[in-house]
């Protein structure tokens, strides 16, 4: 069953429609920018946080770290530390996490491919109105 199938709990899945459902803040950290992003670097494989930060332009090591921590605490992401001097930590999907990642990089392709389109709207609608 699908969300727009139902609105309740019948099935024993959240309601991502109710505001007190626990299910939004899995949301919101899976489809934040950087939750997007950090899914999408960890589908190519376990990388370093020096590593990941690099690949996402933009991504400040404060939020980065936040990400990775909410990611890791809803089961998506697994941190390993290989208990060495220097550190050596890196970061992959779960399972779990690779289902995630693979819907919101059809998402994130989306996106990419519409851009013209996506343009297009903005221009008609005078971009500055946003």
């Amino acid at each position: 069953m699908k969300l727009s199938d139902s609105i309740g709990d019948l099935d024993g899945r959240g309601n991502l429609l109710a505001a007190a459902c626990p299910s939004r803040e899995v949301l919101k950290h899976l489809t934040s920018r950087w939750g997007v992003l950090v899914l999408i670097v960890l589908r190519l494989g376990p990388h370093r946080f020096s590593a990941i930060r690099k690949r996402i332009g933009g991504v400040s090591e404060r939020m980065l770290a936040q990400t990775l921590q909410w990611l890791e605490g809803d089961g998506m992401v697994l941190r390993r530390d290989f208990q060495t001097v220097p550190p050596h930590v890196e970061y992959s999907l779960t399972p779990l996490g690779e289902e995630a990642a693979a819907k919101v990089a059809d998402l994130a392709d989306w996106i990419e491919l519409a851009m013209p389109r996506i343009d297009a709207a903005q221009v008609a609608r005078g971009r500055d109105a946003a």
